[in-house]
């Protein structure tokens, strides 16, 4: 089951093998899944705005000031 998180969370794209929804080197949303963590796989909001699971070897977790995090989902 997730967990909620209070912070967004942000990925850099590193790996797109036959993701056609993923853009290499665009950072992407990431939201709390822990059960697909312990598979080895990302909860990202990708380019259709849904989220689905991608290999987290396709993404390095980013640590953003608040100030880019509030920028990246829309908040002023």
């Amino acid at each position: 089951m997730a967990e909620q998180d209070d912070e967004p969370r942000f990925a850099l794209c590193i790996r797109n093998d036959d993701c056609e929804d993923l853009e290499l080197r665009k950072v992407y949303r990431v939201l709390a899944d822990d059960d697909a963590a312990a598979e080895g796989y990302l909860r990202v909001v990708d380019e259709s705005g849904d989220d689905y699971l991608y290999p987290a070897g396709y993404f390095i977790l980013l640590r953003l000031p608040q100030e880019a995090r509030a920028a990246l989902v829309g908040r002023p």
